[in-house]
């Protein structure tokens, strides 16, 4: 046993290191990038959209997290883009906002692992994959455990999950001893009252967590309602009028937050396209699939204006980094109105 404990330790040594955008100025790279043709022009596009998003005063930005960028170095990037008012609101994936974030801000780690290696081995080990980055399974299910304490210390009743993922931002701040990590997006989220949405969020160490809360109280418990996710976005979006996408993937939470013009327009309500789009995707527009649907398809459905949006086929850990530099170097959101959009969705 102590052999395997030394091995899993060896396995396990060398942290993923989040980058910090304010420590890299980038603004002369993109300017360049703009001179040139291919996928660099088309980023250097994208800064520039970005940069309008946050020079335009009457601009909601909302921004949209798929995939594993969190657990792979980019969280402080998140993390600063609320700290700094450059997102109003967060659409994400349960992973990212519970697996990765909350997950670190209970005191874990991702580590720097290799994508060749023994699986199995990795499984004997308790430790799990994500391409080249290790997580330790025994502290994952920690964090389970935590989430059924939250939802166990809540009325039994409905929540979106973005009620949910306020009160765990509550909770870290409730309990300073047991959350290591004080800058998570979570806590910042919390205290900046921008609001985090997860349209699949049981699809997460979140669900594991409520599922046992709900096992071990059968007859009071609480459920995450995803309609009110849903209708919740789409009155921020009735609310804010001119709104911008900030896209990293795609899948659930790109979908989700475009289809708010739709939903608005069910409703009655008529509201803008989305004035200014960005996504950065590795997905392949030939299979008709969501995540990879471009922007100029969207227009066709109304959700999104054809006049400023960009498409960037790249990796997000080397993209994202060199936009959120360039839009922090800007300046520009220096000059934003913060919106607190939380407030509105508080509940009486």
């Amino acid at each position: 046993m102590d052999r395997q404990r030394q091995q899993k330790a060896a396995l396990l040594q060398r942290t993923v290191k989040h980058i910090d955008i304010t420590a890299h100025d980038t603004r002369a790279l993109i300017d360049a990038f703009q001179e040139m043709s291919f996928s660099a022009r088309e980023l250097g596009r994208a800064c520039e959209i970005y940069e309008r998003m946050l020079q335009d005063q009457d601009c909601t930005i909302i921004l949209t997290v798929a995939g594993s960028t969190s657990a792979a170095g980019c969280m402080q990037v998140y993390v600063d883009l609320v700290r700094h008012n450059m997102v109003d609101a967060i659409v994400a994936t349960g992973a990212t906002v519970v697996d990765m974030d909350f997950f670190e801000a209970l005191g874990f780690a991702h580590y720097r692992g290799t994508q060749y290696v023994d699986d199995a081995m990795l499984r004997e080990h308790y430790i799990d994959r994500i391409y080249d980055t290790f997580i330790d399974e025994d502290e994952l299910q920690h964090c389970d455990r935590t989430i059924k304490e939250i939802a166990d210390g809540l009325a039994p009743r409905p929540y979106s999950s973005r009620e949910f993922i306020h009160e765990m931002g509550r909770w870290l701040v409730e309990h300073p001893g047991r959350a290591a990590k004080r800058n998570s997006l979570v806590q910042t989220a919390y205290e900046h009252g921008v609001p985090v949405f997860c349209p699949a969020f049981s699809d997460s160490s979140a669900g594991f967590g409520l599922v046992a809360h709900q096992v071990e109280r059968p007859d009071a418990h609480l459920t995450i309602d995803s309609v009110r996710d849903f209708r919740e976005l789409t009155e921020l979006k009735i609310a804010a009028g001119d709104s911008g996408l900030l896209m990293i993937g795609g899948g659930s939470p790109k979908n989700f937050a475009q289809d708010t013009v739709v939903c608005a327009e069910i409703l009655g309500k008529t509201v803008p396209m989305h004035k200014y789009s960005v996504q950065i995707t590795v997905a392949d527009v030939r299979d008709g699939a969501c995540s990879s649907s471009s922007l100029k398809e969207a227009s066709s459905w109304g959700k999104v204006d054809a006049a400023a949006e960009q498409m960037v086929f790249a990796e997000a850990t080397l993209a994202l980094p060199l936009l959120a530099a360039y839009g922090y170097h800007n300046g520009s959101w220096k000059h934003r109105p913060k919106r607190e959009l939380a407030r509105l969705l508080a509940r009486d």
